[in-house]
C-alpha cells in the first residue's frame, strides 16, 4: 500500500507517516524523523497555550521589540523558546535561527551536536494573537555544511533548493501541522481528544483553477506600476479571463494555507512606504523560502517577482523580500506583468 493513501477506516498518526517517509530518506538513519516530531510536539504544546490565551495571562506584548524593530508579543517567547528547549539537546541540530533573535542560536557547549540546522519563525501573524485571529509556525530544515564543530552562520544561509524538510503549523479553528521532505506536502489536524496529529490531507495540490488573490490593497498607492497593473489583471481586468475574489487576512500563515488548499496567489511587493525596508517586508529565510518550498512541492510556484525565491542566495539572517506565491501562472504572470512596466 502506498504510503501517502488513506484506507476507510484507517488512522494514519503523524509519527507514523513520517517513519513511512523515512523509507524514501534513508540516509536519515530516524534523526530527521525524530525531528519532525519534536516540531509536531512543539506546535501542540503552543497550541494548547494559544487556545486558552485568553485565560492564561499572555496576551499582550512584552513592551519590546525584536531585531525586525516588531513589538514582542508574550505569545511570541514563548513559542520561540519552546521550540529552541525541545530542540537545544537532542544531538539532532547544529545549529538554530529564529526570527526573534538577531544572531544564529548555538547549541549549547554540554550539548552534542547534530546534522540539521532549523530555521523558525515561531509565531508568524502574532501582531493577531490579541484579536483571535490565526496564526502559525514556519519551519526550515538543511543538512549543516560542515559536519563537525559548532554550526555558523553559513550553515544558516542555504538557498532554497537545498531544503531537506519544510512546513507550517496553523493555529485556527483546529490545529493543522503541513510539511514536505520534498515527497509531496502532506497536511495533519489535531484531534484534542487523543492528542495526535492525524493525516486530514494526503498529497496536497493547489487547484489547477484559483479562487482567490490576497493582498493588502491599503498599501497600493506605495506599490510599483507593475503591481498595480497586475492586482487589476486579477480582479478582471486587462484581460483576465475570470476575476479572483480578494480574501486577506494579514497573517502569512493563515493566507497560504487558504490558497494552498483553495487555490489563488498571495502577494506583498516591495513599496515606496519605508525607505529602510526597499526589499520587501517578509523574511526570505524564516518565511518566503519555507513556503516557497511547500508550494513548488504542491504544483505552484514562488517569486519576488523577478526570480525563483528557491533560487536567491541568502546573504544574512534576517533578510527581507518581495512575495509572489500560488498558483504557478498567476505568479508567473506577475512577473511578466513586472517585466514589462517596471524593469528599466
Amino acid at each position: 500500500m502506498a504510503t501517502n493513501s488513506v484506507v476507510p477506516g484507517q488512522i494514519t498518526t503523524i509519527e507514523r507517516h513520517i517513519l513511512d517517509q523515512q523509507l524514501i530518506h534513508p540516509e536519515a538513519t530516524g534523526v530527521l524523523t525524530s525531528l519532525l516530531y519534536d516540531l509536531a510536539l512543539a506546535g501542540k504544546i503552543i497550541a494548547s497555550r494559544t487556545t486558552r490565551a485568553g485565560l492564561a495571562e499572555i496576551l499582550g506584548s512584552t513592551g519590546e521589540e525584536n531585531v525586525q524593530g516588531e513589538e514582542v508579543q508574550k505569545l511570541d517567547v514563548f513559542a520561540d523558546l519552546t521550540i529552541y528547549r525541545l530542540n537545544d539537546h537532542t544531538g539532532r541540530v547544529a545549529v538554530m535561527a529564529s526570527e526573534e533573535h538577531p544572531d544564529i542560536i548555538p547549541i549549547p557547549d554540554h550539548f552534542p551536536t547534530g546534522k540539521y540546522v532549523l530555521l523558525f519563525d515561531p509565531l508568524d501573524g502574532s501582531s493577531n494573537i490579541d484579536y483571535n485571529v490565526s496564526i502559525g509556525t514556519i519551519f526550515a530544515i538543511y543538512n549543516r555544511k560542515r559536519w563537525n564543530g559548532p554550526g555558523t552562520v553559513d550553515d544558516c544561509l542555504q538557498k532554497g533548493r537545498d531544503l531537506v524538510a519544510a512546513g507550517y503549523i496553523i493555529y485556527g479553528s483546529s490545529t493543522m501541522m503541513v510539511y514536505s521532505t520534498g515527497h509531496g506536502v502532506h497536511g495533519f489536524t489535531l484531534d484534542p481528544s487523543v492528542g495526535e496529529f492525524l493525516l486530514s490531507h494526503p498529497n496536497i495540490r493547489i487547484p489547477e483553477e484559483p479562487k482567490y488573490y490576497s493582498v493588502n490593497q491599503g498599501y497600493q498607492t506605495y506599490w510599483t506600476e507593475g503591481v498595480r497593473r497586475y492586482t487589476e489583471w486579477l480582479q478582471g481586468h486587462e484581460g483576465q479571463r475570470k476575476s479572483l475574489s480578494l480574501r486577506y487576512i494579514g497573517s502569512l500563515v493563515a493566507d497560504f494555507h487558504r490558497n494552498l488548499l483553495a487555490g489563488g496567489v498571495f502577494y506583498y511587493p516591495a513599496d515606496t512606504r519605508d525607505p529602510k525596508r526597499p526589499h520587501g517586508k517578509l523574511r526570505l529565510l524564516y518565511e518566503a523560502i519555507p513556503l516557497s518550498f511547500l508550494a513548488e512541492q504542491a504544483g505552484g510556484y514562488a517569486s519576488d517577482g523577478r526570480q525563483p525565491i528557491l533560487d536567491i542566495q541568502p546573504t544574512h539572517l534576517h533578510q527581507r523580500t518581495p512575495l509572489f506565491i500560488g498558483n504557478r501562472d498567476l505568479v508567473e504572470k506577475a512577473e511578466a506583468f513586472i517585466r514589462e512596466y517596471d524593469v528599466k
